[in-house]
C-alpha cells in the first residue's frame, strides 16, 4: 500500500485483540506499510501497544494521527468486570429492563435462564416524571428529587448512572435537566443518558443500551485516558481517533462519553479493510472472515456494502441483552487459536469459549498453559511450524502440545492425539461456519454467491475447511492478513451516525418535515466532522428508513437514494421496501400500505486512504526460492509431504496446487489436497477450493 500525500505525517493504527496487539504504521510522504505484533497485556493494555510499536520500528512521536480499535468494551460486558451502575427511569418501568421481551427461544428447556442485567433491581430507582409519545409533558421532573437521588447514590458508592425516561426521543429535556444536576453534585461519577445514544422507541432496548454504556463508561473511558496521556507523554501531538462499531471513526473525548460505541471497535476495521480490497478487485459479495487467538467474527460485503444493523444482541439470544445502535452486522462465535478444548460431562468434546489468552496462552507456547487449544492442535498436525511461528520470534513447543493432547483429550477419550487433534479442528470449523451463516443464510442471502476472504492470525490457518463446510468456491487471503484489522482502520473515515422515531404512514408522508429532521441531525453530523482535528476531502450522507407493513411488530432497514426525497417518490421507497423484505424474508406484499417508524442518517467525513500498491509479476511457477521446506502435514487423518513457501517470495502470477502451507510473519495459509492457489496482481491469495469448483 502506498500513498502520495503532502503531509509529513504517520499514521499509527493500534488493534488490541485477546491475544495479540496489532499495528499498522502508515508513511503518506513515502508509502511505507509498517507492521508489529506483540502479545496483548491485560493488565497494562497500553504496555502492548508501546512492544507493537516498537516492533514496527517507529514511534508515537512521528505520527500525527493515531486510530485505535479495541474489544475491551464488549470484553467488560462479557466478563461483568464493569462499574457499580445506579439506573434512574420513570415511575413504573423500573423492570422493564429486567422483563424485557420476554423471550423464550427454548420451550422445553428446564434449565433455560434469561438474561442478567448490568444494573441490580436495587439500583435501579424510579423517578416521578412522565413524557407523552407526542414531546408533551405529562408530569414535570421535580429537581429537589433527582437531588434526593444523588444524595442516595453517593452513600450507595456508585461509581456510574444512567438515566432513561420515557419518550425521551420526542423531547429529552427532562434527561438534560436530570443530567446537569446529577454532574453537578456527583463529580467524578460517570454520567449518561439515553437520548444521547439512541432517539428511537422501544424502551427496554434503550434501557439496555444506557445501563450498559454506564456499566462499561468508567473502565473505558479510564482506559482510552491512560492510552492519550501515555501518547503525550511519548510526544504524540496529532489526533487520536477511535474506531466505532460502524467502522467509522470518531474522536477520544467522543469515545470516553459514548462507549457502546466501541462494542464491535475491532472486528469492524477488519470488514472496512475486506470492502477496500474487493473494491480494488471489482469484488461485491464477500465474507469478511476474522479469526484471531480468542474469538471468530463473519461480517459481509452485499453489493459492495457493508450490511449494518441498527442493534445487536450481547451474549447470543437466549440471554441477550440489546444494544440499540447503529453497527456491522457482526457475529461472533468464541472460536479462536486459543480456544480451549475440553471433555465435558457423558465425553463430548468441547472446544471453546474459554481462551487461554495470551498469559499463559497456549500449551505449546511455552508459558506455563497446560490445556490444549486450537493452535497445538494445528500445530500437533504439521500445519504450523514450530521454528517459524511469527517469523521465527516466538518458538512453539512440539512436545508441549502433545502432552496437553494427550492428557486432557486423547487418554480420557480413548484415542490417539492425532485423532484428538483432528476432532477439534472439526468441531471449531463448525462453530466458525454457524458464524458465517449468521450473516449470511439468516439474511437471506446464498453463502454460495460469496467469496471467502480470511484474515486474522489463524484465519488462513481454517478458511479452506471452512469454506468446504459451507459450500464456498473461492477463498481470498489478504496481504499481511494477521495485521488485516489494524490496516483496516487505514481506510476508516469519520463517521456519525443519527436516528429519529417519527411513526407515518407512507401514504401520508410529510417530505418537508422529514426533510427538516434530516437536515438537523445531519447538520449536527457536519458540525461534528468540522470540529475535529482531521482533514478530511469530502463530507457525505446516506439516508435510510426503518419501514414495516401496517400492523405489523418488526422492522426492516433499507438505504433510501437522495432522489427519493428530493422527487417525493413515494411510489419507488415503497418499491424499495417490498424488494427488501422479499429478500430477508421470502416474501413481499407490493398491495399492502407501509408505515415508516425511524428515520436514519450517517454522515461521514472522508479521509485520504492508502493505494494499494502491486506485486511484481512472476512465472506460473514460483522462483525456486520461494519455496522453505517441506513438512509432515495431516490430512484426511494421515500426514502427507507438504511443501511450505514463503509468501514474501511468491510474485503475481505464481500458481501452487494443493497441499502447501504458504508461511509469513503472523499468518499460515493451509492450502488442502486439490486446493489451487493463484497470486493476484496486489498479493492476495486467491484459492479455488477443490472439490467445490
Amino acid at each position: 500500500m502506498k500513498q502520495n500525500h503532502k503531509s509529513h505525517t504517520l499514521r499509527l493504527a493500534a488493534d488490541i485483540g485477546g491475544t495479540f496487539t496489532d499495528i499498522a504504521a502508515f508513511d503518506e510522504a513515502n508509502g511505507r506499510l509498517l507492521l508489529g505484533k506483540a502479545l496483548s497485556t491485560p493488565d497494562a493494555l497500553v504496555e502492548g501497544i508501546e512492544a507493537g510499536v516498537a516492533k514496527a520500528g517507529t514511534n508515537f512521536a512521528d505520527a500525527g494521527l493515531f486510530l485505535h480499535g479495541s474489544t475491551i468494551a464488549i470484553n467488560t460486558i462479557l466478563e461483568r468486570t464493569g462499574a457499580k451502575t445506579a439506573l434512574l427511569i420513570t415511575e413504573g418501568f423500573r423492570d422493564i429492563y429486567e422483563i424485557g421481551r420476554v423471550n423464550r427461544p427454548d420451550s422445553y428447556n428446564l434449565f433455560f435462564s434469561k438474561h442478567r442485567p448490568l444494573v441490580p433491581r436495587e439500583h435501579r430507582y424510579e423517578v416521578r416524571e412522565r413524557m407523552l409519545a407526542t414531546g408533551e409533558v405529562l408530569k414535570a421532573l421535580r429537581d429537589e428529587e433527582i437531588v434526593e437521588f444523588a444524595a442516595l447514590l453517593k452513600r450507595e458508592g456508585i461509581e456510574a448512572v444512567a438515566v432513561l425516561f420515557l419518550h425521551c426521543y420526542r423531547n429529552a429535556s427532562h434527561e438534560l435537566r436530570a443530567k446537569a444536576i446529577l454532574e453537578e453534585l456527583l463529580p467524578g461519577v460517570f454520567i449518561t443518558t439515553s437520548h444521547e445514544l439512541s432517539q428511537e422507541y422501544r424502551e427496554f432496548e434503550r434501557s439496555s443500551t444506557v445501563a450498559a454504556n454506564a456499566y462499561i463508561g468508567p473502565r473505558v473511558a479510564s482506559y482510552l485516558s491512560e492510552i492519550g496521556e501515555h501518547l503525550t507523554r511519548a510526544g504524540f501531538g496529532g489526533a487520536f481517533l477511535v474506531v466505532q462499531s460502524t467502522g467509522g471513526l470518531f474522536e477520544m473525548h467522543q469515545a470516553r462519553k459514548e462507549c457502546v460505541r466501541m462494542l464491535e471497535s475491532g472486528p469492524a476495521s477488519g470488514v472496512i479493510a475486506t470492502q477496500a480490497v474487493c473494491r480494488e478487485l471489482g469484488i461485491a459479495n464477500a465474507i469478511a472472515f476474522d479469526m484471531g487467538g480468542t474469538t471468530a467474527k463473519a461480517g459481509v460485503i452485499f453489493d459492495s456494502q457493508v450490511l449494518t444493523t441498527g442493534a445487536a444482541l450481547v451474549g447470543g439470544y437466549e440471554k441477550a441483552l440489546p444494544i440499540q445502535i447503529p453497527m456491522i452486522d457482526i457475529f461472533e462465535v468464541g472460536t479462536g487459536g486459543g480456544s480451549i478444548a475440553r471433555v465435558a460431562e457423558g465425553g463430548a468434546l468441547h472446544v471453546g469459549p474459554e481462551s487461554a489468552g495470551a498469559m499463559p496462552g497456549p500449551a505449546c507456547y511455552g508459558q506455563g498453559g497446560r490445556e490444549p487449544t486450537i493452535t497445538d492442535a494445528n500445530l500437533v498436525l504439521g500445519r504450523l511450524s514450530a521454528e517459524n511461528f511469527l517469523g521465527g520470534e516466538m518458538r512453539l513447543d512440539r512436545i508441549a502440545a502433545e502432552r496437553a493432547l494427550y492428557t486432557r483429550i486423547a487418554a480420557p477419550l480413548g484415542m490417539n492425539i492425532i485423532d484428538a487433534a483432528n476432532g477439534i479442528i472439526d468441531i471449531a470449523v463448525t462453530k466458525m461456519s454457524y458464524a458465517v451463516k449468521a450473516v449470511t443464510t439468516a439474511r437471506g442471502l446464498d453463502v454460495g454467491d460469496f467469496i471467502l476472504v480470511a484474515y486474522g492470525g489463524a484465519g488462513p490457518l481454517h478458511a479452506t475447511a471452512v469454506a468446504r463446510e459451507l459450500g464456498v468456491t473461492r477463498v481470498l487471503i489478504p496481504r499481511a492478513p494477521g495485521h488485516f484489522s489494524a490496516c483496516g482502520m487505514l481506510f476508516s473515515d469519520l463517521r456519525y451516525d443519527y436516528v429519529q422515531t417519527r411513526f407515518t404512514k407512507l401514504a401520508e408522508l410529510n417530505f418537508n418535515e422529514f426533510e427538516e429532521i434530516f437536515d438537523r441531525l445531519e447538520a449536527k453530523g457536519r458540525d461534528a466532522i468540522e470540529q475535529t482535528r482531521v482533514h478530511t476531502h469530502t463530507v457525505r450522507v446516506a439516508r435510510s428508513l426503518d419501514m414495516r407493513y401496517v400492523g405489523q411488530e418488526h422492522l426492516v432497514t433499507m438505504d433510501v437514494p437522495m432522489e427519493c426525497f428530493e422527487q417525493e417518490d413515494r411510489a419507488a421507497i415503497k418499491h424499495l421496501f417490498d424488494k427488501e423484505h422479499e429478500r430477508r424474508y421470502g416474501t413481499s406484499a407490493p398491495s399492502e400500505p407501509a408505515e415508516i417508524a425511524s428515520l436514519r442518517t450517517a454522515v461521514t467525513g472522508a479521509l485520504a486512504k492508502p493505494k494499494f500498491e502491486r506485486l511484481a509479476s512472476g512465472g506460473d511457477a514460483p522462483s525456486p526460492g520461494a519455496r522453505h521446506g517441506v513438512h509432515q502435514t495431516c490430512f484426511a487423518g494421515r500426514f502427507i509431504e507438504t511443501p511450505a513457501f514463503d509468501r514474501n517470495a511468491l510474485l503475481a502470477g505464481n500458481r501452487i496446487v494443493g497441499p502447501a502451507l504458504i508461511e509469513e510473519h503472523a499468518s499460515t495459509t493451509v492450502l488442502m489436497p486439490d486446493d489451487v492457489l493463484i497470486v493476484d496482481a496486489l498479493g492476495n491469495l486467491v484459492i479455488a477450493v477443490g472439490g467445490m469448483r
